[in-house]
Formats: C-alpha cells, structure tokens, sequence
C-alpha cells in the first residue's frame, strides 16, 4: 500500500481479533457497507486453546486460521500496522505512512505482551525449561517441557495487573501437575506464585479451586511477583508484595511457565484515548456503553478497554453485540442505551478430563448461564466444552456476528 496514501471510512475498526472481526461481522449483517478493519496479521488465532496445547491435549495448527478467511465480506481489510492515532482530528496512521481518517472508530487492538518488563524472561521463554502459553510458538514448547520433567521445581508464575484471561497461569499448573501424578513423578515440587492475595476473585470458586490445589499439594506463593529471570542458574526472583513486603525469594527451578506483564499497545497509550495518568494505557471507556466519555464518536471493547471486567474471550462475547447497538445508534443520533454489565467467563481446566466454568460480572458474583447443573466444580462435560464447544462456537457463530 502506497504510504503516502490518504484514506476515510465511515467506520474504523482497530483490531482484527476475536472483538474487531465480531463487531465487523454485526455491522455488516446491520447493513453497514462503508467499514474498515486495521489488522497487520495474516494469522487469526483462537487463543483460548493454548492452555490445552501446552498441556499436550490439543494441537497447535487447530488454533490458527488465515485472517481472511473470517474478513466479513464487503468489509476493506488494511494489512497495516497501526503507529498513531490523532482523536481531535479523527485520523489514524499506519507504520507505512496511510493516513486513515473516520467518523467512527471502534479500538479493539488486543493486548501488549510486556516480556523485558521482567529482566530475563525474553530471553529465557523457549529454552531450558522456561516457557509460556501466551504464544503461538511458546505453547508447544511448554508441552515439550513438561512431558520431559522427571523431577524437581516446577514454578508457574503470575504478573500484577490486568492480563488476558487471569486463570490461565494456573490452569497450566493444574495441568501439569495431574501430568506429574499420572506419570508416578513423586518428586515433583509444583509452586504456584501470584501477586494477589487469593487464588480467584470470586468466593465460590476459590473454594473449589483451593480443594484442587490441595488435592495436588501445589505450594501456593501469594503476594509474590516474579521480578527476574536468571536463566544461566535456572533461577527465578520473585518480589514479595503487599503488607510486610519489601523482600525477595529466589527460587531455584526445572521448568518454569512464565506469563508476561500486559498492557495496551503503545500507540494507545500515547493517544488521547487512553485513561489520564494509567500507566497501562488502557483506552477510557464508560463501563456499561463502552464509549468514549470525551469523543463519542469512538467506542473501545476487548482487552485493550478500561473496563473493569476480567479480559477473556467470553467477554468480547457480551461486548460486541453493544458497541455494535450503541455504536448504530450514535450514527443515527440517538443515546446509547445498550448496556455491558461486565459478564466474563473463565473456563479453568483442572486436570485432564476436569474443568469448571467460572461465570460472573461487575458484582464479582456467580451468573451461570447454563441450567441444571453445578459448574462451580470440576465436571468432564465441560471439559468437553472447553475443547470442542467453544472453539466451534468461536469460528462458527461469534466471528461471524450470530451469537448472543
């Protein structure tokens, strides 16, 4: 594309993942024909199924799609990277030079992987035991490391602040250790360090969760960080947090799953879109309408937003069919009305055959969706959920805009 190229669509989304394809997909079926989606990735992945990859029960390939193939037709795909966007003047420019003007903009970006926030950890993930389901070509290599553990230190660690789904640091714990027993490695030290003062956010599935961990005799670390990687000792440093903090624990390891500070990508957090004063730059939105509150013409949803809720894909879900109403319903102008009560789902693996479906929102309470049974505990049909139901749900219904 010429660089010099000057752009405007009437609709502007940033974001070709699960949230910029969704809204795509309902704009489209609304009978929007003037919309653009900025996405520079010729790859679409499912990523909520990187946890079974690096736990050797599902294959990596099946994640991946080309990103054209979930394109909504009649919808301009720019393979471009965005680098700036300038609100007052409603323009976006590319790494290439395109300047794409709007009157609308929806910003969906995903998240920032921040790996030399953590000294160590960048070039220590592939190699030597060290590895994380946060990436494509990571996953493997963390089922590669696992099945080869004899014995020994087997850390999973957590960073502080919002990340893409808050369960899946210990979901590959859970994973792993069940591995470990199935194997008869009776020697295997399993540590779980998270900064937070508790394994889940919500009261009824600590419970069940806590049991997990008992059962498999996981150390729990809480309030601890990892805060280096010293991959030549095969050494992790983690800071202690909260009250009586201060210190540091250096844990000698065999394996190591490591998951990244995240934050949203740099160009929204230069922007004028993002929240005065967050350092995560997470892009300012009402939390029920997901708009704007200084430029009502953008509308934000997905892991880059400022809303409260847990980041995952089930969020995304309940997300898009709002911006997309309240979006329309700006064009037309009228208030937003359609509201986002902050509605995630966390499903947490526990074991081979073993998951539980954690559901709630803003009030951080239970809101099963699903009628007549208890998902608050381990259950192999939602295991089955988790490996065949959602993914199909995912590329079937969701980026196609047919879901509710």
């Amino acid at each position: 594309m010429n660089g010099a190229e000057n752009l405007h669509h009437r609709i502007v989304i940033v974001g070709g993942g699960s949230a910029g394809i969704s809204v795509a997909a309902r704009l489209r079926r609304r009978g929007e024909d003037d919309v653009a989606v900025i996405e520079p990735a010729a790859t679409h992945f499912y990523q909520p199924l990187w946890t079974l990859v690096g736990a050797g029960e599902a294959q990596v390939d099946k994640t991946a799609r080309p990103e054209a193939s979930v394109m909504p037709k009649g919808v301009r795909w720019l393979q471009e990277e965005a680098e700036d966007i300038d609100a007052p003047n409603r323009v976006i420019t590319t790494r290439s030079g395109v300047k794409v003007g709007y009157d609308y903009l929806v910003v969906c970006p995903g998240i920032q992987l921040d790996w030399d926030d953590v000294p160590g950890m960048a070039s220590a993930v592939g190699h030597d035991g060290v590895s994380s389901n946060y990436r494509f070509d990571l996953a493997p290599r963390t089922w590669q490391f696992i099945s080869e553990f004899k014995g020994g230190t087997a850390l999973f660690t957590m960073p502080a602040g919002p990340i893409k789904c808050a369960g899946a640091p210990q979901k590959i714990a859970y994973m792993a250790a069940d591995h470990f027993r199935r194997q008869g490695i009776s020697d295997a030290r399993v540590i779980f360090a998270t900064p937070l003062g508790g394994i889940f956010g919500v009261p009824e599935y600590a419970a069940a969760l806590e049991d997990v961990i008992a059962d498999y005799g996981i150390e729990v670390l809480y309030q601890h960080e990892l805060i280096e990687v010293r991959p030549e000792s095969r050494q992790a440093v983690l800071a202690v947090r909260g009250e009586g903090g201060g210190s540091t624990v250096t844990i000698d390891y065999d394996l190591m799953h490591v998951t990244p500070p995240q934050s949203a990508p740099d160009f929204v957090k230069k922007s004028a879109l993002a929240v005065p004063g967050e350092p995560k730059g997470w892009v300012q939105v009402d939390q029920g309408t997901m708009r704007h509150p200084e430029y009502p013409e953008v509308f934000a949803l997905g892991d880059a937003s400022s809303s409260p809720n847990s980041k995952t894909g089930a969020a995304v879900r309940k997300q898009a069919p709002v911006v997309t109403e309240n979006l329309l319903a700006a064009m037309e102008g009228r208030e937003p009305t359609a509201t986002y009560d902050g509605y995630s789902a966390c499903p947490i693996v526990t074991g081979r055959g073993k998951m539980l479906l954690a559901e709630f929102d803003y009030s951080m309470r239970p809101t099963p969706t699903i009628p007549f049974i208890d998902t608050t505990r381990p259950r192999r049909d939602m295991w089955y959920l988790k490996k065949y139901g959602l993914p199909f749900l995912y590329w079937n219904l969701m980026l196609r805009g047919l879901d509710r």
